[in-house]
């Protein structure tokens, strides 16, 4: 039965930096109270104490913090019972623990929905109509388990499909793995229900798990599900994921629009862009901006806009208005083109695709050639033994066996053991004209001895003289069927073998492919390794001298100090030693009194008849 409930409460990121604020609190010693927690997340991660003492409830709440008593042994609170935290322990009863505690849209805590086939969780708000619960009373699917129910093909064909998605997605997993080496850590688990990696997703792409081409996708959703989660939606790991399972969808969206136009782009065999795929794509003249019309293939059309892919070197994909698009039927003086080499290389891929379409020439990968691949070799065998029946001596001369029926038995039963309709035609043997009536008149017992004359003799000798010269004719009659049926087979068997030079040719190829990309792999990665080396001792060397830099600078400076707080001394002593005038405060000149200056007869003046001439104390 559906229902909804709060897994969890608290914020991830928030969680993992009270974590790590309670394993510092406690390598020094310390309680971890509420204080110390609040002022290391204030200083490090500049959180609100408010926010803090929120956070740290709920995580209490959650089971991911652990809340004691604590009596302090030091310092001020010695003795007192306080508040402390402790990180929980490593072990988990999973049977409990079912479903996960995160929604699988937006990856955040609340009050979810929990499927009642798998362990994904989601916010009412991150479903969309279709999938929303109904009736609380009913059993509720989330939408990957429904999309999952969804039958693509065989297991056998996902697989060879999914491989090539899978080395994609190892390139891209390089930087996430490098990113992202947390996943062995003691916490991991408590926040991370199905851990999940490329390597997992492979491993399953090889046995054939993989039921539908959404199981495979969900797969990738979980891993960003869980690399959100565990390095916040804002960290860099997550931005990798992201890309990781944006490129799987468009992966997987290219296998749905033409599964032969997405193994033959992967596969790359010769002239794999003009083998037709099933059902034919349409072919026109499109033209992009600032370039000429140029032959393509439709791959789909929405709105006014349609999907084509040129043919040429590149093989490039765009979006192109409708109206820069011209059938193939159209002439090509009507579309003033630009007759360059890569436009003439281009017209030359088309007429050869064309050309496998008048031919009926398509495409047929291993799998598909497996089934032929055995019956050919059972035609090799068969054929081989059938060719050793026919070589070896026949009977004795003069018994039925050597009648027609034997002889269509023979071919029959080769045309049976064949059993291919391609070969039908080749393997029907041609009508032979052979003289039955002949060969039934042979005497299957001895005549009775008769005397007669030398004469009577001679008629007989001359008599029986058709019947012997018949014999010879039958006898080269069978020779020709042998070399005929011989040469039949042989022709046979040379297309058979022409046909496995030109797929071990292709295999051999593909090796070939696969190691030099190997290689490249390789290459770029300890490339990758060489630059990020020099990066790292550029930029230490950088440090250094930096550093030096620093120290010259700030010896520099405090010995600058030294010599302006010299002068200032000695310009306060001199100034010191000066008397002013009490009026202007210039520099005095003129002494009234035993505190009193002045610098003019005026100033002098001024505070004398201002105030000075009741406080003086000169004698008069």
């Amino acid at each position: 039965m559906a229902r909804l409930t709060k897994r969890r409460q608290a914020d991830t990121k928030a969680i993992q930096h009270l974590w790590a604020a309670i394993e510092i609190i406690r390598n020094q010693k310390q309680i971890a109270n509420i204080d110390r927690i609040t002022k290391y997340m204030s200083r490090v991660h500049g959180m609100h104490p408010k926010e803090t003492t929120r956070q740290l409830s709920l995580a209490v709440k959650d089971g991911l913090v652990v809340e004691t008593l604590t009596v302090g042994c030091k310092g001020s609170k010695a003795g007192i019972e306080q508040e402390g935290y402790w990180l929980p322990g490593d072990e988990i009863d999973w049977e409990t623990e079912t479903h996960d505690w995160y929604c699988f849209e937006c990856h955040l805590p609340g009050e979810v929905l929990i499927c009642d086939l798998c362990f994904r969780v989601y916010h009412s708000k991150c479903l969309s109509d279709e999938f929303r619960l109904r009736d609380s009373s009913s059993h509720w699917q989330c939408p990957v388990c429904r999309s999952i129910k969804k039958k693509n093909t065989s297991k056998q064909e996902m697989s060879t499909y999914l491989r090539f998605i899978v080395s994609r997605m190892k390139e891209r997993a390089i930087d996430l793995n490098k990113k992202g080496k947390d996943n062995k850590h003691p916490m991991y688990r408590r926040l991370v229900h199905t851990a999940v990696d490329v390597p997992t997703i492979q491993e399953k792409v090889n046995e054939g798990k993989y039921r539908s081409y959404e199981e495979f996708k969900a797969d990738a959703q979980l891993l960003l599900h869980n690399t959100v989660i565990f390095y916040g939606a804002d960290s860099e790991q997550a931005d990798i994921a992201r890309m990781l399972y944006k490129d799987t969808c468009h992966e997987l969206d290219e296998l749905q629009l033409c599964k032969n136009c997405f193994y033959l782009s992967n596969a790359r065999p010769d002239n794999w862009f003009c083998y037709p795929c099933i059902p034919n794509h349409e072919l026109v003249w499109a033209k992009m901006k600032g370039f000429g019309f140029w032959p393509a293939k439709v791959m789909q059309k929405e709105d006014n806009q349609v999907d084509v892919r040129f043919f040429g070197h590149h093989h490039q994909r765009a979006w192109i208005p409708s109206e820069n698009i011209q059938e193939i039927t159209v002439n090509i003086h009507r579309l003033h083109v630009k007759r360059s080499m890569g436009w003439k290389k281009a017209c030359d891929e088309l007429e050869l695709h064309q050309r496998f379409l008048r031919d009926g020439r398509f495409w047929k990968s291993k799998n598909e050639d497996k089934g032929e691949e055995e019956a050919e070799s059972s035609i090799s065998s068969t054929s081989n033994e059938q060719l050793k029946v026919t070589q070896e001596p026949r009977a004795k001369k003069g018994r039925r066996n050597q009648s027609v029926e034997p002889k269509k038995e023979f071919q029959n039963s080769c045309n049976d053991q064949l059993g291919l309709k391609d070969f039908k035609e080749k393997l029907e043997p041609e009508p032979e004209t052979e003289a039955v009536s002949s060969s039934q008149e042979i005497p299957t017992m001895p005549q009775p001895i008769e005397k007669v004359s030398v004469s009577t003799q001679t008629k007989k000798l001359s008599a029986s003289s058709p019947k012997m010269l018949h014999r010879s004719t039958q006898t080269n009659n069978d020779g020709v069927c042998q070399n005929m049926c011989h040469d039949k087979y042989t022709k046979i068997f040379s297309d058979f073998k022409e046909r496995f030079k030109a797929d071990h040719k292709r295999e051999t190829e593909r090796v070939v492919r696969e190691a030099l990309e190997k290689l490249r792999t390789d290459m770029e990665e300890e490339k990758r390794q060489a630059v990020n080396k020099a990066v790292a001792n550029m930029q230490t060397e950088c440090d250094r001298k930096t550093k030096q830099v620093k120290e010259k600078c700030k010896e520099e400076f405090l010995e600058e100090v030294k010599k302006l707080a010299s002068q200032h001394k000695q310009l306060i002593s001199q100034t010191k030693k000066k008397q002013w005038c009490y009026n202007c405060e210039e520099e005095a000149m003129y002494h009234c009194c035993w505190n009193t200056s002045y610098c003019s007869i005026k100033c002098q003046q001024e505070h004398w008849h201002a105030e000075h001439k009741r406080t003086c104390r000169r004698k008069r």
